[in-house]
């Protein structure tokens, strides 16, 4: 299926939206000392930035390797994006499994924060590429 230049853009910002979105969500719940629910909101976040940009490149990948696979292989390999993006989303995606599939794992304080901060920065650096790709 050929999705339009139109159709590619109005994903975009439907992505992106829903990324700013779910990052407001991360920081309510860290206000409110839900960690576990703020590293989950602040990974899905930076999921949908990514696929903001993938689609981009006409590229929809249905499951979160996927989504490791093409942006390294057509942003971070290619040096359109820095590889510390994929360092941080990495350790949102380790982060967020943690604490949605671990019985006994919590996290702290400071790692939520971190997941912030982490989350923050790839967002930043995905906006400001997203408008400039296409």
């Amino acid at each position: 299926m050929i999705i339009r230049r139109e159709e590619k853009i109005a994903l975009r910002n439907i992505r992106m939206e829903k990324a700013m979105e779910f990052f407001r969500d991360a920081q309510a719940n860290f206000k409110e000392k839900r960690y576990r629910s703020s590293v989950n909101r602040a990974y899905y976040a930076v999921l949908n930035a990514m696929r903001s940009i993938l689609i981009l490149e006409g590229a929809n990948p249905k499951t979160h390797e996927g989504v490791i696979t093409v942006l390294s292989l057509k942003f971070i390999n290619t040096g359109l994006l820095p590889a510390e993006v994929m360092k941080g989303f990495k350790t949102l995606l380790a982060r967020r499994t943690d604490v949605d599939y671990g019985d006994f794992d919590d996290i702290k304080r400071e790692d939520a924060k971190d997941s912030l901060k982490i989350a923050e920065e790839i967002i930043n650096i995905v906006n400001k590429k997203r408008k400039i790709l296409i």
